[in-house]
């Protein structure tokens, strides 16, 4: 027989046991239910939204969007152009090319007379000191003729001791002017002549414009391009064809890289 305390305490128990069980179903179910709804949104939200290899797919297209922005301003190497100049150094004028060149980071090509040499060594030395390529280009811009051949050939050894003797360097490569040559000068004197591909004829025009209409429209990769530094008209268009050309992805080069690489 139970007694009747005894008989309350069991129904008391069986009442709190009944609680407790109750709170722990309502645990489980919430925590079942937040599990589920997890679930849920991974499967079906991201199918539903977009597929994950789309997603790969997006975020692939976004990188290549952002490297698109960041590099627009870039354009693609198309190839090197050599910037040469003849008849220098000019004492007004070089220094306002040089200057403008080095703001571009640009290396160009000096072929330069023995007797601009003798009269303007500094100039020649700063164009050494700032890694653009000096050529000889005779003493006194002779023209090599049928019947001059041992002056021209004297010449040409003077211009290179000039040079040599400002630079400190052997002078390997020469503009003959007008473009005369003898081929034996070449084992006689161990030097190389350089001619050109595109000759604006900036000397007979005061009108840059014109010299850059003449130049840009015919470049290609590894242009040789003839200019003078002796005047205004060509400081102005040499630069403003730099900047063209640097914009539409070529690269500026001392001419041996053109002949040699």
């Amino acid at each position: 027989m139970i007694k009747q305390g005894n008989f309350r305490g069991m129904v008391m128990w069986k009442k709190d046991r009944n609680i407790l069980l109750f709170i722990i179903a309502l645990l489980l179910a919430v925590v079942f239910l937040a599990w589920g709804a997890g679930k849920f949104r991974m499967t079906f939200g991201r199918s539903k939204s977009m597929p994950e290899e789309n997603l790969r797919g997006e975020k692939q297209r976004e990188a290549a969007e952002t490297v698109m922005a960041v590099g627009e301003s870039v354009k693609p190497d198309k190839g090197k152009v050599a910037l040469t100049f003849d008849d220098g150094p000019d004492l007004t004028y070089t220094p306002q090319l040089l200057e403008g060149l080095a703001k571009r980071n640009v290396k160009a090509s000096f072929f330069i007379t023995g007797k601009n040499a003798e009269t303007y060594p500094e100039l020649v030395k700063q164009m050494h000191e700032a890694g653009h390529l000096i050529g000889n280009h005779t003493y006194s811009h002779l023209q090599l003729g049928s019947s001059n051949r041992e002056t021209f050939r004297q010449e040409l050894i003077k211009t290179n001791e000039i040079i040599q003797g400002i630079t400190g360097e052997e002078v390997v490569y020469v503009r003959p002017p007008y473009g005369s040559w003898d081929k034996s000068f070449e084992e006689e004197l161990n030097m190389f002549p350089v001619l050109w591909t595109i000759d604006p004829l900036d000397w007979c025009t005061n009108d840059s414009a014109c010299v850059i209409n003449k130049v840009i429209p015919k470049v290609k990769e590894n242009s040789i391009i003839l200019m003078h530094d002796e005047y205004a008209s060509t400081v102005t268009a040499a630069l403003q064809i730099v900047d063209e050309l640097q914009k539409e992805g070529y690269v500026f080069v001392t001419v041996d890289e053109i002949l040699f690489d």
